[in-house]
């Protein structure tokens, strides 16, 4: 007969905790690695981790819709490398797009520790906010570029002479 769990005790995973989660890892996977490797200098001397699975470069299928709403297809292939690591008993990912291990395995570190209460708070101020303002400066940049060779077309109606 199996046990049943007692609910008082567990933890709810709350949907605020996953949404977080999800945030710091599009922010990670996104940014570029020069300002991740400058943070991780700062806790490379006393955070050490091991590789569950080491950083490896595979395929994914990238699937799309006719019109955003229409039958999906098949778009193409794009490369991804993916990292899983454990810093004491907390298990990270790393999944990016490209082909840069460093970038897949510190971001499996940096997942790690970022579910961790003692060093969650402190790299979200040094990391995380930092990068995704970054990433939003640049999507304005992009924007504002795109809309200023953005054309207006009208309809111009011609009167009927009587």
């Amino acid at each position: 007969m199996m046990a049943s769990q007692n609910s008082e005790t567990e933890t709810p995973v709350t949907n605020s905790k996953i949404q977080k989660r999800q945030h710091w890892l599009s922010v990670l996977a996104k940014s570029p690695l020069e300002p991740i490797e400058k943070v991780w200098a700062e806790y490379s001397g006393f955070v050490h981790y091991e590789l569950i699975r080491p950083p490896e470069i595979g395929l994914a299928m990238v699937r799309a819709r006719t019109g955003g709403t229409g039958s999906s297809f098949n778009l193409g292939e794009i490369t991804v490398t993916r990292a899983a690591a454990n810093v004491q008993d907390t298990t990270g990912f790393g999944f990016i797009r490209g082909r840069n291990k460093r970038q897949a395995e510190l971001m499996a570190v940096f997942d790690a520790l970022l579910q961790r209460e003692g060093t969650a708070e402190e790299l979200m101020r040094k990391l995380i906010h930092p990068l995704d303002r970054a990433l939003k400066t640049a999507a304005d940049e992009r924007s504002a570029k795109a809309a200023a060779t953005k054309v207006e077309f009208f309809t111009m109606v011609r009167g009927e002479a009587d």
